[in-house]
């Protein structure tokens, strides 16, 4: 019996319990319940059952009754349901349910017969979401807050796509305003042999970007005005980091849908739109020669200039543009990431959303993402070889590799600063939490390969035999997949996931100590020996799973 079947059921017997009470004229209400009302969790402690419920609880007071008395009409009627073993009413109203073996461990059959399907669920089926992360500007190798939002950002994306949304991964190319020009001028610096500008941008790459810029220019740079090479190695050089950001992404693991110019919103006049649509609701205003939008009526701290005096747009013109240009793309949800030093930035952009006739928080929504710092031998690591003044992308690789990079990035809540132990991350052992769970699946394979080599075949499932606890523990941790899944989805949190899978490989390696999939000796095979391998199999599915919506490999050996 799976948690959504146990919970359909339970719920069943709560409308029952509400129609029964509203004919003695006890309830006079619908309660306006649904399924998702009737959650099951895992008892902390395991001798108190498999599930337990405390919707007694939440329904007592409109119905007029005391929850002991409530959770004791509704275990009466679990009791009855094939599979449930016993049912138990605990403290002021929670209900505990223990399930027969087979009703548990038919559980392993239905991950195998599902596989990468398990734990797919359709909380945002139909729904549009614009995922927008990462988002460096082009003026140098992606720094490590930019690292940590490609690995969080895609795995959010996975996380959302199981849950059925139509999600799209969106990287916005800052090319319009003064970095271009100090980047710019930085690199003509380098390649005319002058010292870095005092705003300028320095570090190896720029020498290596300036070179191949005038390997690919195909006319005389040196008898080119300065302004005009500086045009050139805006130009190429832009399009150079660009190219280099996306490569660099791509071997992380990291591609997009769309890539987006901030230039594009000034050049197809989306700003002028925007501007247009707050003008007609009539949040727009003048000033001092300047166009206003009026954020305070929605809770800024003061109101936002968009185009100044002096015909320039403001920042905040592109964040008009750019978000009715994703609404106008026909997307219901847009989430964006953004890093710990945009956090005030956060109260004008949800202004900005109601100003617009949407719900801050539902159709546009901002995560915010801390810092990440590398740690070697005790102390941090500073600084880039190419970059000079950063840390990148290709540092963190370059020490621990993709798998250990995206999972160390993406194990943590991404509101809280985290210390990276590349020595930690290194290691080939059980200290290294990828390794840690990478190992219990390549294991998982291990165990299918020989218990092929011994006759061993998932002919038969007899789910009654498995009576081990180390067997409840396993199945019970299992079936909290599709739960987890879920939460991550909903509360944009994919570290779950990570956290999920190391407790469950944690639970797998207990079970392979206590229970044998392939006989000793001479000991012929038996159904539970084949009901067994369903497990082992099932569990490595999970786990496979759950690795694959980090965006990290399952090996098959290790």
């Amino acid at each position: 019996m799976t948690p959504a079947e146990l919970s359909q059921s339970l719920f069943d017997l709560v409308l029952r319990l509400i129609e029964r009470r509203r004919e003695a004229g006890s309830a006079s209400a619908d309660l306006g319940l649904t399924v998702a009302d009737v959650t099951l969790e895992r008892p902390r402690n395991r001798d108190h059952g498999d599930w337990a419920s405390s919707i007694s609880m939440k329904i007592a007071k409109a119905l007029g009754a005391n929850p002991r008395e409530i959770a004791g009409e509704l275990a009466a009627g679990l009791e009855q349901i094939p599979g449930v073993a016993s049912v138990e009413v605990a403290g002021p109203g929670f209900i505990n349910i223990r399930l027969e073996a087979a009703a548990a461990g038919a559980l392993a059959k239905t991950i195998v017969d599902a596989g990468e399907n398990y734990g797919t669920g359709s909380t945002y089926a139909g729904i549009k979401i614009n995922l927008e992360f990462v988002s460096a500007n082009p003026t140098g190798p992606i720094h490590m807050g930019g690292v940590r939002w490609a690995a969080v950002g895609d795995s959010l994306a996975r996380v959302l796509k199981a849950e059925g949304a139509d999600v799209t991964r969106e990287y916005y190319f800052n090319d319009h305003g003064s970095q271009i020009d100090r980047f710019a001028r930085s690199v003509l610096a380098s390649y005319l042999g002058e010292p870095t500008p005092e705003d300028g941008y320095g570090g190896a790459y720029i020498s290596d970007i300036a070179n191949k810029v005038v390997e690919l220019y195909e006319g005389d740079l040196a008898a080119l005005p300065r302004d005009e090479q500086q045009e050139v190695f805006r130009s190429i050089g832009v399009d150079l980091m660009f190219t280099e950001i996306k490569d660099k992404l791509h071997s992380f693991g990291v591609d997009f849908d769309v890539f987006f110019h901030e230039d594009s919103l000034h050049e197809s006049g989306a700003v002028e739109r925007a501007i247009e649509r707050l003008r007609e609701q009539g949040h727009i205003f003048e000033s001092e020669g300047a166009i206003w939008l009026r954020t305070t009526t929605f809770g800024d701290d003061r109101d936002r200039v968009i185009i100044r005096s002096s015909g320039e747009p403001a920042y905040i013109s592109g964040d008009l543009g750019y978000y009715l240009d994703k609404r106008e793309r026909g997307f219901d949800q847009n989430l964006v990431m953004l890093g710990a030093d945009h956090h005030g930035y956060v109260g004008r952009l949800m202004a900005m959303t109601e100003a617009f006739g949407d719900i801050p928080g539902q159709h546009h929504e901002i995560l915010i993402g801390q810092m990440v710092n590398l740690v070697r031998e005790g102390e941090p690591v500073r600084m880039s070889k190419r970059a000079g003044t950063i840390v990148t992308l290709d540092d963190l690789v370059d020490a621990v590799g993709v798998d250990a990079g995206r999972y160390a990035l993406v194990r943590s809540s991404s509101d809280s600063q985290v210390d990276i132990d590349l020595d930690q991350w290194g290691k080939r052992t059980n200290d290294n939490p990828v390794f840690y769970v990478q190992y219990a699946h390549a294991r998982t394979r291990s165990v299918a390969r020989n218990a092929a080599t011994s006759g061993v075949e998932r002919t038969a499932f007899a789910p009654e035999l498995l009576t081990h606890d180390s067997e409840s523990a396993l199945l019970g941790v299992l079936q909290e997949y599709p739960r987890i899944v879920a939460l991550a989805a909903e509360l944009r949190e994919p570290h779950r996931i990570a956290r999920y899978i190391e407790e469950l490989a944690g639970y797998y390696h207990r079970w392979y100590d206590n229970c044998r999939v392939i006989p000793l000796g001479d000991e012929p095979v038996t159904d539970l020996h084949r009901t067994r391998l369903w497990l082992n199999d099932a569990t490595g599915q999970v786990i496979r799973n759950g690795l694959g919506l980090l965006g990290v490999s399952a090996p098959e050996r290790m």
